[in-house]
């Protein structure tokens, strides 16, 4: 028979390793790399640009009629396209894209970078794990993000706007508009349309970023696997723009026509007088959902490329901070 004492010491060294083995994983999970906001910041912001410079063209045209009473068509929406080709040229169609960097890489990279952030916050051990939030955090995770970056960089849309449905000789460049603006119409100016642009933004970033987020975990518990494929991101992408921009749309012609009135002659000044106005000379759908048609072409394509960019954008410096690289 062993010795009792010769048995514990025999134990010991086992018993040692399954101790010590619990810390060491605890560690390795305690010290993962991740990502910092600054990261979070950097792909959004290059996400927004890559997706807004590809519908470009399409976006312009969706404002042009928005902001105007004429009746809309894909075929005349494809002929203003091509009229605008053939009488300025062909960099003509991405005119007041560099407004639209301006405001849409801020906008995407607080909008994304908020979103990680407001995702931690309010799911707890969801957050911290990388896991999906349960629904209600996932759709106010969404929306206070498109709230914040909304908020932050409202200014700038105001300008985009303006430049995407005036000559290059009223506005010459971002500066000229904001100066402009502000001598003739008010500082308050740049902030009209404010309200209902927050309104829309609710709805929109709120279902968008719900159901991105929720496709991808019905993908992973399905396919079991935890990273979609670009292609599958850029579906779950496109769905998500075009559920979320058919919630908000009426409230997005109502903020174009209260940003342009100023160089529209419009009297748009409050979010019921526009509505009204805009549905007594046009009607609820040829009015409050014009260009909705446009939009459902450019939204899924935009949103689509947003997510997939700023998703494997994320998993690539992620791979890099592994690797013991870092960019900020």
């Amino acid at each position: 028979m062993a010795h009792p004492v010769q048995e514990h010491q025999s134990r010991l060294p086992g018993a040692q390793a399954a101790v010590l083995a619990l810390p060491a994983t605890s560690q390795t999970q305690d010290f993962r790399p991740r990502l910092t906001a600054v990261d979070s910041l950097l792909c959004g912001a290059f996400a927004g640009a890559v997706a807004k410079t590809v519908i470009a063209p399409l976006d312009r045209t969706k404002i042009i009629f928005q902001v105007s009473s004429k009746r809309f068509s894909a075929r005349e929406a494809f002929r203003l396209i091509y009229c605008t080709y053939l009488k300025d040229g062909l960099l003509s169609l991405w005119r007041g894209n560099s407004a639209t960097m301006v405001r849409v890489m801020p906008y995407a990279a607080i909008q994304f970078c908020s979103h990680e952030q407001y995702k931690k916050l309010l799911g707890g051990d969801f957050g911290s794990q990388e896991r999906a939030l349960p629904p209600f955090p996932r759709l106010l995770a969404g929306s206070l993000a498109g709230t914040t970056a909304a908020m932050l960089t409202y200014p700038l849309d105001v300008v985009r706007a303006r430049m995407a449905v005036t000559a290059k000789e009223m506005y010459s460049n971002i500066m000229h508009v904001f100066v402009r603006i502000s001598q003739e119409e008010g500082v308050r100016t740049l902030y009209r349309g404010f309200t209902p642009t927050i309104l829309g933004v609710i709805p929109y970033a709120g279902i968008t970023f719900f159901t991105y987020e929720t496709l991808k975990k019905l993908h992973a518990e399905r396919t079991k696997r935890c990273q979609p494929y670009p292609h599958e991101r850029l579906v779950f992408g496109a769905c998500a723009g075009l559920i979320g921009q058919s919630a908000s749309y009426p409230l997005d012609v109502v903020r174009r026509r209260m940003q342009t009135a100023g160089v529209t002659g419009s009297s748009y000044s409050t979010i019921v007088g526009t509505i009204r106005e805009i549905v007594t000379k046009e009607g609820v759908v040829r009015g409050l959902y014009k260009g909705l048609s446009m939009n459902w072409l450019k939204g899924p394509v935009a949103v689509g490329i947003s997510f997939t960019t700023f998703d494997i954008t994320h998993n690539l410096l992620l791979k890099l901070h592994q690797m013991g690289y870092s960019i900020s």
